[in-house]
């Protein structure tokens, strides 16, 4: 039985009146508990790409590596960072830059031809962080796939079986923070095929305290 849209606002009604006003907007969190999964093994490992339908205050990042003619369509589709391959291998000796890159940058795309060159240079830096990129042909268009990514949100467990998700900002409407919760919880549970294995939910603005979400 998948969590109603009903309950989904309630949480929220109740996050906003339990949490205290501040100057600046407060950030929305979603946090999901499993319970009967191992994420040191690999199949208790959850990486999810989360489209979700409305902007979370700020897009994601998204770096582009690539030359020619897809460099130039990246640009003007709104990539951030652009990189050929001379970057590439640059990266690959200066280890602080890379780690720093990984971290600031959510999403990567990548000419094909450049994903041998990455993964040797920068394969240990971003493989661990599940941001490995995503390889398109040099004549494709990147411009849906810059737009979708800029919109989507990695979900991932790490050491602990708990899920942590940035949903949005407290300005948002309470539908919209509701959609994109919505969407997070519905691509948990077909990984999961099903709810059983989650134990509770939790809306949380920065400042507040979790509020739960009844399942």
């Amino acid at each position: 039985m998948p969590v109603s849209s009903e309950n989904v606002l309630k949480a929220i009604k109740a996050m906003r009146e339990s949490t205290p006003q501040r100057k600046v907007a407060q950030g929305v969190d979603l946090s999901i508990n499993l319970r009967d999964i191992d994420p040191k093994k690999p199949e208790g490992r959850i990486d999810l790409d989360v489209a979700l339908p409305h902007e979370v205050g700020k897009p994601y990042k998204v770096g582009v590596f690539g030359e020619g003619e897809l460099a130039r369509r990246a640009r003007d589709a709104g990539a951030d960072l652009v990189l050929g391959r001379a970057d590439i291998e640059a990266l690959g000796r200066e280890r602080k830059r890379a780690k720093k890159l990984a971290d600031e940058f959510q999403f990567f795309l990548a000419q094909a031809d450049f994903m041998v060159t990455i993964g040797k240079a920068l394969g240990p830096v971003l493989g661990p962080r599940g941001k490995m990129p995503k390889p398109i042909p040099p004549t494709a268009d990147p411009r849906p796939l810059i737009e979708r990514l800029k919109k989507t949100l990695k979900v991932r467990t790490k050491d602990q079986p708990t899920l942590h998700a940035h949903i949005g900002v407290e300005n948002m409407s309470d539908e919209g923070l509701a959609a994109n919760a919505r969407a997070v919880l519905d691509a948990v549970e077909h990984r999961l095929d099903g709810l059983s294995k989650v134990r509770s939910i939790h809306l949380k603005m920065t400042m507040g305290k979790p509020v739960k979400v009844e399942v």
